[in-house]
């Protein structure tokens, strides 16, 4: 038969103590959740892309809890920013070239360089009876049409072509009107400071008013805007994780429904 004793002595009561002290502090920690602390990601984004940018950079929060931090210009003018160590983790560029050259100066992520979108250009205006096709630029009554600066902005650089492929380059170039990016280009068209001007085709989706034509794609070199992980952003699992998201299903669903192509 087994007895049962009890332990009268303060050692023995105090190594209970310890141990209900012990099995409730277990329970505590299997009980109570561990909050993650959110983390940020910087990422430099072309103008273009803007709108696009921050509607994923909300579904990415979403469904991580970590925060895109976010900031526009002209892809050179971030290239720029970048060279001189600007502490972006990822690019996102408005042509294919800037990232590859990212990489080969070092200052990008070898094999990690892709096409998120595939960018489009409009010729557009505000006034409804403005803009009917390539004969506007043709007719060329106007006083002043705006573009994005060619040599920093991938779609002024389209423009440019498509100018040229018609044949109506040299008669516009006096009337042209240079934004630093593509979002003040289309800023100069929406307040009257150029009649009408070649912006993005995500700038004006989903807008009813004024007029617009599409630009045929093949009057211009394809603006395959493509992502790379910068080398600030290397040992940072937040920024892969947003690149991982760039190339989902749910972003991309985003980017084509701001006027953009996906390689998928």
């Amino acid at each position: 038969m087994v007895r049962l004793t009890s332990c009268p002595s303060k050692g023995c009561r105090l190594r209970r103590w310890n141990r209900s002290l012990a099995v409730a502090g277990l329970f505590v920690a299997l009980c109570v959740p561990s909050f993650a602390v959110a983390a940020t990601v910087r990422v430099a984004v072309a103008a273009n892309f803007t709108e696009a940018a921050k509607a994923i950079a909300a579904a990415f929060a979403a469904k991580t809890g970590d925060t895109a931090e976010l900031s526009f210009g002209s892809t050179g003018t971030l290239y720029t920013q970048i060279s001189q160590n600007a502490p972006f983790a990822v690019f996102l560029a408005a042509d294919d070239a800037r990232p590859k050259k990212a990489v080969a100066e070092k200052l990008g992520v070898p094999g990690t360089v892709f096409t998120y979108a595939i960018g489009k250009i409009v010729l557009y205006s505000t006034d409804p009876d403005r803009v009917t096709g390539a004969e506007t630029l043709k007719a060329g009554n106007f006083d002043r049409i705006a573009i994005a600066n060619p040599l920093t902005a991938p779609y002024g650089a389209a423009a440019v072509a498509a100018m040229r492929a018609l044949g109506v380059y040299d008669a516009l170039e006096p009337k042209l009107v240079r934004g630093t990016n593509i979002a003040q280009t289309f800023q100069f068209v929406q307040t009257g400071n150029a009649e009408l001007g070649f912006v993005a085709l995500a700038q004006v989706a989903g807008n009813e008013s004024g007029s617009l034509w599409k630009v045929p794609a093949d009057l211009y070199p394809p603006i395959r805007q493509d992502a790379v992980l910068l080398e600030n952003g290397r040992d940072s699992k937040t920024a892969k994780a947003f690149l991982d998201f760039l190339k989902g299903p749910e972003a991309a669903a985003i980017i084509r429904r701001f006027g953009y192509d996906t390689d998928d």
